[in-house]
């Protein structure tokens, strides 16, 4: 049986219209904004002022000297648990400041 175009899954044609206008990029780093708060927990993203991805790197500024130092000795383990969350290999490096 042949599928008619008009015969796919909501699903198949939203993941489709993602891969043509590249939207993926933009989509994970909203998803890894969000699991930010939920995955690190509420004191961590209280003293994050800022965090964002460009071409596979993480940057995360933080307000609290000590909790940066803390984070960088973590950034393996950061990356590891957002691209789990993501389901693919998304972050390649992390950055504190």
């Amino acid at each position: 049986m042949i599928k008619k175009h008009n015969d796919l899954p909501i699903s198949e044609v939203i993941q489709d219209f993602i891969k043509e206008n590249r939207l993926k990029p933009q989509l994970n780093e909203t998803r890894v904004r969000s699991l930010w708060e939920s995955k690190m927990g509420k004191t961590i993203a209280t003293y994050t002022s800022n965090l964002s991805v460009r071409k596979g790197t993480l940057q995360i500024t933080i307000l609290s000297a000590p909790l940066r130092q803390e984070l960088s000795f973590s950034k393996d383990k950061i990356k590891k648990m957002l691209n789990d969350e993501l389901g693919e290999e998304f972050i390649k490096e992390v950055i504190i400041r």
